[in-house]
């Protein structure tokens, strides 16, 4: 039985000051309390592990790439103030948030009550993540922050494929853009969103197309609809 997981980790951590990590581990828990209880049904598990680093695990593939890209737009959300010594980490943080990685394949082991998560789907997302880290590089080179991984070659080829595609639309998004697709990904209306932001619907609108959330949410019902008649 494929299960999915999803482990990511902040991009350039370190050139955050304790309150912008504070912040931002705060907000990555209320997050994961959101996640939890939309995604009950799915058995949804997260957690934060030392500030900078992330698991998911689910008992169904079918939300995880909604939920990867919510995670990844709420994330570029959180812009900081670049007026820093280490200007060019930081930049990096803002227009990348996080790397992250989805896999589908078997869980020997998932307890979300114990916090136990083992098995092949966490080990190849966790090694995707700890292959591309950059958290003890001087040099800092990011070409893509967002793979899929599964044992399965057919699964690997066709959605790797789309993850990178997404991830090219999401490296262009501005912080508001990254807003407004983190709420629609949510299914918040448009309406809603002009409503939760203070801002008029044809904003919200305009963010929304600049973004290209047509392609987003094409991919994401691919997606979705692809594991729902898997089994």
């Amino acid at each position: 039985m494929y299960r999915a997981t999803i482990s990511a980790d902040v991009i350039s951590y370190t050139s955050l000051n304790e309150y912008e990590k504070r912040e931002l581990e705060q907000s990555i828990h209320q997050l994961i309390d959101e996640l939890k209880e939309l995604y009950k049904e799915e058995n949804f598990f997260g957690r934060l592990v030392q500030g900078d680093y992330i698991e998911f695990a689910m008992d169904t593939p079918t939300p995880s790439l909604r939920i990867a890209l919510i995670l990844k737009a709420f994330v570029k959300s959180l812009s900081y103030d670049v007026d820093k010594k280490d200007k060019s980490r930081l930049r990096y943080f803002n227009e990348h948030g996080i790397r992250l990685a989805i896999a589908v394949a078997p869980l020997e082991t998932f307890n979300p009550q114990k916090g136990i998560i083992d098995g092949e789907a966490i080990y190849l997302s966790g090694r995707t993540i700890k292959n591309f880290s950059t958290s003890n590089k001087q040099k800092v080179v990011i070409k893509n922050t967002m793979y899929f991984c599964s044992s399965n070659e057919k699964l690997q080829n066709e959605f790797d494929i789309i993850l990178s595609l997404l991830d090219t639309i999401f490296t262009r998004f501005s912080a508001k853009q990254s807003e407004v697709i983190y709420l629609k990904l949510l299914g918040l209306s448009e309406k809603r969103i002009a409503s939760k932001l203070h801002k008029y619907q044809s904003t919200i609108s305009q963010h929304s197309t600049a973004a290209g959330w047509l392609s987003i949410e094409k991919a994401v019902n691919y997606f979705e609809n692809y594991f729902q008649h898997a089994h």
